[in-house]
């Protein structure tokens, strides 16, 4: 890929480079980093982190995740919960849930349990898909509005098609409504 170049006065501005760091900006940002930690780490200030945000908003507000077993149609979820914004998609079908539970050392799969409980205590809003003990559970533990869509009595124990529609409807209405 051939790099762009500006004549800027007596400046030579390379495109690339100014990809690379705002790449680098943005993956630093979306870790968590504050815009100062990234402007600390960069050399740059923290102002321009801000008007940089600031020029590529899409959507401002609530933290959205969906998190959703064991679901048959799980691709075409990931794909409508991504391109409607959502922030962050787990999903899985029947298979991937019992693989998650048996290729793992009951530590490691406690540990992957928790880890996700925290990631999930960052979001405004939490749809869940799946069965009304783990809507208790999930309201028991996060510290948010959780959004239950329910797809059969627990064990569930086969893929369920979610209805893409309705899955689409709800998060308009979670996207749009403070």
């Amino acid at each position: 890929m051939r790099d762009e170049l500006f004549r800027v006065g007596e400046k030579m501005i390379s495109m690339r480079k100014i990809e690379t760091a705002v790449q680098s900006i943005l993956k630093l940002r979306s870790e968590g980093l504050s815009q100062q930690d990234v402007a600390n780490s960069l050399h740059l200030d923290r102002s321009f982190i801000s008007r940089l945000e600031s020029i590529g908003e899409v959507r401002k507000g609530k933290k959205v995740a969906l998190i959703g077993f064991p679901l048959q149609n799980k691709e075409e979820i990931i794909r409508l919960a991504r391109e409607k914004g959502v922030d962050f998609v787990w999903v899985m079908n029947e298979e991937e849930r019992w693989e998650l539970v048996s290729k793992q050392t009951a530590m490691d799969f406690f540990n992957q349990v928790i880890e996700v409980i925290a990631t999930l205590k960052a979001y405004d809003t939490v749809i869940l898909v799946g069965s009304r003990k783990w809507y208790k559970i999930a309201e028991a533990l996060l510290d948010c509005q959780v959004i239950f869509l329910e797809i059969g009595k627990s064990p569930i124990k086969e893929d369920f098609f979610l209805s893409p529609d309705y899955l689409k409807t709800t998060l308009e209405q979670v996207l749009v409504n403070p």
